[in-house]
């Protein structure tokens, strides 16, 4: 799929999502890229033979201060090859973005994996 292709269905996936989520992702730059590389891997805990769907970068709301300020937006990085895949065809892409993003959102919200197994967004 081309790189044009899957911005747009990650375009979709947020605008299938709630709209208090689209509300809260206003200040998170989404990022696309191809793979994770050894840094992002690392940073994420995931091993060499596990995918890495997106990948949270930033400060979680929970955890700022008064002194927050003058900031570069936090981002939410969207990896294609991972997604393309665990998806069989463009629904099952879409479907598996929105819970990446969802994921993700959370841990700008200051959930940890924990938290966000018990909503069902492993």
């Amino acid at each position: 799929m081309s790189p044009i292709r899957f911005r747009r269905l990650v375009k979709e996936a947020i605008k299938g999502l709630p709209q208090e989520i689209q509300e809260a992702l206003q200040n998170v730059d989404i990022v696309v890229r191809w793979r994770p590389n050894s840094w992002e891997r690392q940073r994420a805990g995931v091993g060499p033979g596990e995918p890495l769907f997106g990948l949270y970068l930033g400060t979680p709301l929970p955890q700022r201060g008064a002194g927050y300020t003058l900031v570069l937006p936090d981002q939410i990085v969207i990896f294609q090859e991972p997604h393309e895949r665990a998806a069989s065809d463009e629904a099952e892409l879409v479907q598996e973005l929105r819970t990446t993003i969802l994921h993700e959102v959370g841990h700008y919200l200051g959930l940890d994996e924990e938290g966000l197994s018990r909503l069902g967004l492993e």
